[in-house]
């Protein structure tokens, strides 16, 4: 988890609420939108600085971090849960916050990342697959870890890495499905390609279908037989 520090507070300012025309005038003026709640009490609209928010998104520990809310000369504990992004421009739109009671328990969920190179990979030539990036845990604000290593050197064509098989640690609970598919290695499928000689090949083969060539075959053995029965009965004559 992320330690409060000075530099960590983020400092937000309370804002009438209700119509679009409000959180327009909030973007204008260059803050964000936001929504403080949770912890018993009511919600607040606020608005905050695009850049200080910015920054705790892209921290190492991400919307997962603990930060000081100051609103009123008030501080609190407090955390993003969601955000909105404008779809042309990128720039953040809306903010969710919810004040947190560090003695309390919460979910969130946090980034797998692999360690090590597999021997699938190394020595039989496969190729990693990645399935799950994010698993689902449960507990107190202090214990949210950044990430989970998960280590892939044993992997080899066959096995699976699982959420069962990940570091698991007293003070956290995992909520996502225990044979949840974590990572494996896959071959490479190899695309056939063909080559000058068969398209050659292919290219100077009859274009008349043989069921055509044996209609003709047929028409002409009529044409005959047809011929013979003419001079039989010329004969007769």
């Amino acid at each position: 988890m992320a330690t409060a520090t000075e530099s960590n507070v983020l400092q937000a300012q309370p804002r009438n609420s209700g119509t679009k025309n409000d959180a327009r005038r909030v973007r204008v003026s260059g803050k964000i939108p936001a929504v403080l709640y949770g912890a018993g009490k009511g919600a607040v609209s606020v608005s905050l600085d695009p850049r200080h928010v910015s920054r705790i998104l892209h921290s190492q520990t991400g919307h997962n971090t603990i930060f000081d809310l100051a609103l009123e000369g008030e501080q609190t504990k407090a955390m993003i849960v969601d955000w909105q992004y404008e779809p042309i421009k990128g720039s953040l739109m809306h903010i969710d916050l919810k004040r947190i009671a560090m003695d309390k328990k919460l979910t969130v969920s946090v980034p797998i990342v692999l360690k090590g190179e597999a021997t699938g990979v190394k020595q039989q030539g496969g190729i990693l697959e990645q399935i799950l990036r994010e698993v689902e845990i449960e507990c107190l604000p202090a214990d949210i870890p950044s990430s989970i290593e998960a280590d892939i050197s044993n992997l080899t064509f066959g096995v699976v890495l699982r959420v069962t098989d990940l570091a698991h640690s007293d003070k956290l609970t995992f909520l996502t499905d225990a044979n949840q598919p974590v990572a494996h290695v896959i071959t490479i499928k190899e695309e056939v390609v063909a080559t000058p000689e068969a398209v050659a090949a292919e290219g100077a083969a009859p274009a008349e279908p043989e069921v055509i060539k044996k209609g003709k075959q047929e028409t002409e053995e009529e044409a005959a037989a047809d011929k013979g029965d003419k001079g039989e009965k010329k004969e007769k004559k």
